[in-house]
């Protein structure tokens, strides 16, 4: 499973960071950020689940009014917008 977080589309409400502690506030910035994340296009930053996390990243992708955030599973299937 993996993560998705466009950075762009984050108005800061950090509901994501409650939800999951992979995402930090960037107070300076007024955005989360994704650790541990790679680039992979301007403001677009992808990261793998970890084992035992699914549930915490699913929660924050819900939890995003934005919908900043999307999960898809191993299969490259979008499982939560």
């Amino acid at each position: 499973m993996r993560v998705e977080y466009d950075r762009e589309i984050c108005i800061g409400m950090f509901q994501c960071v409650a939800e999951w502690d992979a995402f930090e506030e960037d107070q300076d910035a007024g955005k989360a950020v994704l650790a541990d994340a790679e680039e992979t296009e301007e403001d677009l930053f992808v990261r793998e689940v970890p084992e035992g996390a699914e549930l915490d990243a699913k929660f924050a992708a819900r939890a995003c009014p934005v919908d900043a955030i999307a999960i898809y599973d191993d299969d490259g299937e979008q499982l939560i917008p």
